[in-house]
This record gives C-alpha cells, structure tokens and sequence, in this order.
C-alpha cells in the first residue's frame, strides 16, 4: 500500500513491482485514503486543513479547504474512499485559524500527489513558515489501502445510513474512520514480539468453550419420555427439570442440582424493542443483495432517561402478536412507545392461539435446519422472549433407540411411519404444555415433509398456539455435503457405527426416503429460507406473516448465515478514569491503556494477516477509538450502539461518592443491575434494546470483525453468543487488556481468551 510518513521512514514500499502486484490482486476496490498530521507542540487556534485536486479535497481555494479531525491531542485525522476515475490527487496542507478563514499557512515545497494509492517521491514533513523566524514541523502519515467491494459496500452503507450527529458530542451515530499509518517509530506495536499461544488464558467454566457439539441433542429434555423409554406418569413427576449448561453456545438440559444456573426470564415490561421488517400477507421475497433497513444503532438523548429509536423512512412497526394474559407470565414481549401501543390493542383483540407462537420447520435432511433453529433460539433469549428448542429426534433416540437404520423412515414402512408421528406428537403435547406455563416460543425441530404431517400439527395447534412453519432449501450439493459428514461425526444415530462410510451409505438411504415423499410448504403462514447458509445472496419468502415477533423473526433469518469466521471481542486500554476508579466519561488512555492499544495491534494484525475483509468497530468514546489507533490495514467503524451504559447524572463518580451521596439509587442498583437504570441514564436492558441492530450486522458479516468497547456493552454482546441467561449479564467477567475470540460457524460457537496483559 502507498504510504508516505515522516523523514525517518523507509521509503521501499512506495513503488516497484510488489506494489504493482498487490493492486492487480486487489483489482475492483476503491482506495480508502487516510491523512494524518501530529505535532505535540501545536500553537495557537491553528487548524490542519488539506486543499487540492477538485473534486476530492474541495479546490486549490484555500478557503474551501477540508479541515482535519482531531484523533488525539496530537494527532489531526482525514480520511475519504476515492472513486476508481479519481485516483490521482494532488493535495497540500495549511493552518488556519480556528474562527475566521485568514491569514492561511501553506506547508513548504512541492504538492504532494497520490496516484493509485502510490505516494509519489519522498516522504517528508510538512514545515509551515509563520514568520521569517519561526517554523512549524508536523509528521505526516498518508495510507492507502485498497477496500474490496463487500467490505466497502457494509462499511459505507452503515457511514450513510447513520451519519447522524449526536446532541451532545457533535459526533456521528456510525461513522468511518482512519486506517492507522504509524509507524515504529511512533511507538507502533510492530516492534513488540508477540506469541499468540503464550497468551492463551482459560475461559470461565460455564461459558461457550467446549469442542464439537451436536445441537439437536442439546434442546428441551423429553417431559413425556423417560430416558428408558417409556412414559412419565400423568403428572409429569418422571421428567427432567429444566436448567441450562452452555455448551458450544447452545442450551444443554442439566438436572435440577444446578440451582446457579436457572434461567430466570426477566419481566419484559422493561425491556423496549423495535421492528425493521415491511408486513407481507401474501407471498413476497426478501433478496440478501438488497438494502437492509433497520440496522442502525440507537440515538441515545443524553438529557432524558430511556432511549429513542431512530429509523429509516421505508421501515414500519409490527404489532405484537400476543395476546394479553394475566395468567401467563410472560406473555408481553419487548416493545416501547407505538410498537406497545399495538401490542395493547392485539392482546385485547385477537384470537387466543395467538399468545404463543410455534416456529415449526420443515425441511430436508442435512440443510441446516436444528443449526437456524439453535440460532434462532439464542436470539429470541437474548432479547427476553422466552423459547425452547425441541427436537424430535431426540425424542425419537429417547424412546426408540439410536441404532434405527434408513428403513425405519420408509414411506412405505407403516411401524416406521407410526412411531415416528408418535414421537412428533409427545414432541409437540409438551411444546404446548411448556407454553400454557408461561413459554412464548417454541421451535418444532423436525423435518416435516408432508402436508399429512403438517396438517396433523395444525389441527394439535388449534385453539392453543399460532405455527408458521420455516422451510429451509438448500440446492448447493458441496453445503449439503459438508453437512452430511458433520451429522455422521456428531449425531448420536451413528455413534455406535464404527465405520464412517457404511455410516455415510446409510444416511444417504435415509435422505432419499425423505426426498421421495417430500412437499414443499404451500400452506398457512410461512418462511422459506432458500439457499441463505452460506451468506452468499439467496432468497427469503414470506406468506400470511404479519406482527411484531414473526417480522423479527424474519428480519434475523434474513441477515443469519453459516459462514465460519472469528469475532474478537476486547475492553478498551485502562483509561485514566479506570485508574481513578470513576464510573462514565470520556477519558483518553493511561500509560498500561496505550501499552495495551499497540499489543493489540500486534495482536490483530498477526491474527488477521490473511483476513483483507476484516474490520474494526469502535464506540465513539475516545478511550476506544486510541486503542483502535494504532491497528492498520483495516477499515475501522464507530457506533454509538457500541458507547458505554450511560450513568446519567452519576457519570463521572466513584460508586463510594454513589453510596455516600446517593445511598437509595446504590442501594437500588445492587438489588437489581440487570433493570436498574441510572438518572437519567441507562439500564442493562436499555443496552441490549440498542445493541440489536449491533448483533445483526455481526450476524450478517462474513469477514472477521474486533469489537472494542466498554465492559457492560461486551457483557451484553457476549452474552448473546454464549446463549447466557439475562439475568446473568452484569456479573459476567470482562477483564481488561484480555480478548475473547468468539468462532462463529456450523457447529456453534466456541471461545478462546488471550490476555495480553496482566
């Protein structure tokens, strides 16, 4: 890449066949240009401004010169994407002064000239002349990187759609900013050594850590069945109860000894939510190519208590889809202002199945269906709605074995066609009685590949619940596959099959038995997931969805995918808040902070060396935007999704000032983090409400993605990929200078520490 710095950088990556290479192989992106200016002993009101070639840098006009970014107290930021018909730019510096356009300062010597991100001659600093015996010297940092098309359609798609400047810091909501250039000697962490291994650390015992898992395996434990197979009294005492172990970011049913983790649902009132989904009553598609409304952060006002939402202009609300109950907890999901006020009118309106809703799936063997559902699952959890996951097949293992070969699922096989709507049946009769307890949404995991079938449901579903049934269709044969071996390996149907390729044969059987009798959905409401897996174009078709939930529902599977890739997920560098203990604020870092800001660098750039589509999200607090600053190479985006919890009127105290001046609020606060909002401030569920269109987007992502950003918002995010309860969130542990490495891909998810500093 062309990068131009200071008179003691090395000039050899400026030019030469390498350089002529690397852009061939990155043909077909544009230059994302970044312009830097440091000077530690800055005079006056005097501003860095660039001026220059039309139409990049406004003119040779010296009063219509762009004015530089402060990124530091040092350092002045510039940065813009340049059109492929634009990639010469002559440019130069000047000063002005803050508060009138004269008289200008213009640097010394020749313009300067980019040419296809090729800083032409040498680097040098840029010397103003204030006078015929004063001198100003500022180094100077000019990067080039070539971005490719996806990344810089997500990146300035987010830019455009939420360039919106907040009330109180002057800021954009989302905003692009620099590709760092420094180099080593400006303290870049290229000249740290650093083992990745070395710094492996344990993750927490209950956290998403473990290996291979088999998701269908890890859904709601049978009531109806016991493990030897037979049935439960009537009252239900033979059943499990139901306690939760995550493993590999699905929920696992573990004896009731496990008091510590019960899931405890918090009461959903406080929770607010928001819809980025168009209602559709007849059959419609959804392309992944398309623009995507709704993913913008939330415009958190400062001045008042509870967030506000901020949408696009095609977007519209969906009513909830639940009824009101005030015998079933529960049973008001999430919602704030007009989405409430639907919510109100359709608890009093509508039908009585419609308190719950029963995502049922259909589908073949083999396409991705118990994976969708297990995702699914964790993110209606996350946002408070209270799902289960059943799989029939573990009903099916529970009451029949796990040695049933390919013949048990002949059509022509009556025992075979009995017993396995028979497990369908106890499958569904204990959705439907979880639900009557307070459960909101289930999701029916099995292939459901008839009408006869389906109709069966439906008529179980009377009076009771609302099903939209969720076809997925893949036609890729590689996917189909890769996930054939990956059943074989995990399912318990052939863990006693010692030969992996008679075990092969024998799944393959059992694929084209479903596929002779297979009928795609055309009835009742419905989704079709058509080729989404691999996040790589695809289609979506709705029929008869309307409501709030179900056009969630939507929305998430619209933007969920399968591709493998690791988020990073880390706490900015100790601030100088931090040192004081000072809860809030907008502090730049410590020394330990900026130490940690280049082993992180170090850290990203050995990690992702082959990843060119990765990029760095920050907050748009300071603290996190200096510990991005010295990572290069990638495209880096602030959200204001990602700022810390607001404290309100207590940002900037010490939780002792809290306690002695405001004992009721600590008193409060202790008793109930999770719904305890400060003054004028923010609650844990205000962050997750504003975090959404934040895990969307990662959802969406297909390249690598460093979250950095502040310990209750990674709490929050991590906590979606871990499939934690909500009410563990506050107390999850978020160590500074330590990063989690979360691997998202088929299997689930999985986890890996490093703690770069102690």
């Amino acid at each position: 890449m062309g990068t131009g710095a200071s008179k003691n950088e090395e000039d050899g990556s400026h030019g030469g066949e390498g350089r002529e290479e690397e852009n061939l192989d990155q043909a077909g992106g544009q230059l994302y240009v970044s312009l830097k200016m440091e000077n530690f002993k800055l005079k006056g009101d005097l501003i860095p401004h660039v001026y220059g070639s039309v139409p990049l840098v406004g003119s040779w006009d010296s009063s219509k010169a762009l004015p530089m970014e402060r990124e530091s107290a040092s350092m002045w930021e510039l940065s813009f994407v340049v059109p492929p018909n634009h990639e010469t730019l002559d440019f130069k510096f000047l000063l002005k002064p803050k508060y009138h356009n004269v008289p200008c300062v213009v640097e010394e010597g020749p313009n300067r000239q980019l040419i296809g991100g090729t800083l032409q001659g040498d680097a040098r600093l840029a010397i103003f002349r204030r006078n015929s015996d004063e001198n100003l010297e500022y180094r100077v940092f000019i990067k080039a990187d070539r971005v490719s098309p996806f990344d810089l359609a997500a990146s300035w798609r987010a830019y455009q759609e939420n360039f919106r400047p907040s009330s109180v810091r002057g800021i954009p909501d989302v905003s692009m900013a620099s590709v760092s250039g420094m180099g080593a000697e400006n303290g870049s962490a290229a000249s740290l050594e650093l083992d990745i291994e070395h710094y492996v650390v344990p993750a927490p015992s209950t956290s998403a850590n473990s290996g291979l898992v088999y998701a269908a395996n890890m859904t709601e434990t049978p009531r109806s069945i016991t493990h030897a197979g037979v049935f439960s009294n009537a009252d239900g005492s033979s059943s499990l109860s139901n306690s939760f172990k995550d493993v590999g970011g699905i929920s696992v049913d573990r004896p009731a000894t496990i008091k510590e983790m019960e899931v405890v649902i918090p009461d959903p009132s406080k929770l607010y939510s928001s819809s980025g989904m168009v209602e559709s009553k007849s059959v419609g598609t959804f392309s992944t190519s398309q623009k995507q409304d709704g993913l913008r952060g939330l415009f958190v006002d400062r001045g008042v208590g509870s967030p506000r939402l901020v949408k696009s202009s095609s977007s519209s609300t969906f009513p909830i889809d639940h009824k009101l109950d005030t015998e079933t907890k529960n049973s008001m999901p999430a919602a704030a202002g007009a989405v409430a006020a639907a919510a109100v009118a359709d608890q009093m309106l509508g039908p009585k199945e419609d308190r719950h809703l029963a995502i049922v799936l259909v589908g073949l063997p083999a396409r991705g269906k118990t994976f969708t559902a297990a995702k699914l699952t964790r993110y209606l959890r996350w946002l408070g709605h209270e799902t289960k996951h059943f799989n029939v097949g573990k009903y099916r293992r529970l009451k029949h074995g796990v040695n049933q070969s390919a013949d048990f699922f002949r059509a022509d096989n009556p025992e075979g066609i009995e017993a396995r709507n028979e497990v369908a049946a106890l499958a569904f009769d204990d959705m439907v009685s979880w639900m009557q307890e307070g459960g909101q949404v289930g999701i029916f995991d099995a292939t459901n590949s008839t009408r006869k079938r389906r109709n069966m449901l439906m008529k179980m579903a009377e009076g009771k619940c609302k099903i939209i049934f969720l076809e997925t269709i893949c036609n890729d044969e590689r996917i189909i596959e890769r996930n054939i071996r990956l059943k074989i390996q995990q399912s318990p149907d052939y863990a006693e099959e010692p030969d992996f390729e008679a075990g092969l044969r024998d799944f393959k059987t059992r694929l084209a038995n479903y596929e002779n009798v297979y009928e795609p959905v055309e009835e009742g409401s419905y989704i079709k997931m058509i080729d989404m897996v691999s996040g790589h174009g695809g289609q979506i078709q709705v029929n008869n969805i309307s409501g709030y939930l179900p056009g969630r529902i939507v929305f998430f599977l619209v933007n969920t995918h399968l591709t493998p890739r690791p988020i990073l997920l880390t706490r900015h560098g100790e601030s100088k808040d931090n040192v004081r203990g000072r809860i809030g604020g907008d502090t730049d870092l410590s020394d330990n902070g900026e130490l940690y800001a280049k082993k992180l660098a170090n850290f990203v750039e050995k990690r992702l060396k082959t990843e060119r589509a990765a990029s760095i999200w920050t907050s748009t607090l300071q603290r996190t935007i200096l510990t991005a600053s010295p990572i290069g190479g990638f495209p880096k985006i602030q959200w204001r999704a990602l700022d810390e919890i607001y404290a309100g009127v207590c940002d900037g105290m010490t939780y002792e000032e809290i306690k002695k001046n405001m004992p009721e609020e600590y008193e409060a606060r202790k008793k109930d983090k999770l719904r305890y909002r400060y003054p004028r401030g923010e609650s844990y569920l205000d962050v997750i409400q504003r975090l959404e269109p934040v895990i969307i987007e990662l959802e969406r992502q297909r390249a690598p993605v460093v979250v950095i950003s502040h310990q209750a918002v990674l709490r929050a995010l991590y906590a979606y990929f871990a499939d934690r309860p909500l009410k563990e969130i506050p107390h999850l542990e978020m160590p500074l200078h330590t990063i989690i490495e979360i691997q998202m891909g088929v299997t689930g998810v999985q986890e890996k520490r490093y703690k770069l500093m102690d």
